[in-house]
């Protein structure tokens, strides 16, 4: 069974929760805007990262780090090694930190920068990943920074106003380093 990761956004997430029924849930947004717990997700299956939208430090908000990266890739190591279940993975708009975490997930797994930002584009036109993310992620799978090179190609995102960001991407199978 081939393993998903859908993406979306605070206000819609209890919706897709219901709907689409995964089994892990990463919350990475803001301490001010982090929801509760849906009662169908177990509390060592929801991840919260508590960090702002920024890439550099303007000392009021939560910088992106290395350890909630290090944590980012702890828990979907662990997911991945469940048997089954999909993950869902929100932000505030389901655009940029959600985004770079579903990134993280499809580069993981295929270890092909290029593939996995490629991947990320054709479902969701609208991503633009947290860049110090994405960079951060890219040090720590000691991926040369092709993570980032391959980011930094995305060119400019492309809304549909009349939709809701809500992307699903196919997890590969995972390629051993």
């Amino acid at each position: 069974m081939q393993r998903r990761i859908h993406v979306t956004g605070l206000f819609e997430m209890p919706r897709h929760v219901g709907a689409l029924r995964p089994t892990h849930l990463v919350s990475i947004l803001q301490p001010e805007f982090q929801p509760v717990r849906p009662p169908s997700i177990a509390r060592e299956r929801h991840l919260r990262v508590q960090v702002h939208d920024v890439t550099a430090d303007d000392g009021i908000s939560v910088v992106p780090g290395r350890r909630h990266v290090a944590e980012i890739l702890r828990f979907l190591g662990a997911w991945e090694d469940e048997a089954e279940g999909d993950l869902l993975v929100h932000c505030y708009a389901g655009v940029s930190r959600s985004t770079a975490v579903a990134l993280i997930g499809l580069a993981r797994a295929s270890r092909d920068p290029a593939a996995a930002v490629a991947t990320l584009r054709a479902a969701a036109p609208h991503a633009m990943p947290n860049r110090l993310i994405v960079a951060l992620a890219d040090e720590l799978l000691d991926l040369g920074g092709g993570l980032s090179e391959a980011c930094a190609g995305l060119g400019p995102p492309s809304y549909d106003l009349r939709g809701e960001p809500l992307a699903t991407l196919l997890l590969a199978a995972r390629k051993e380093r």
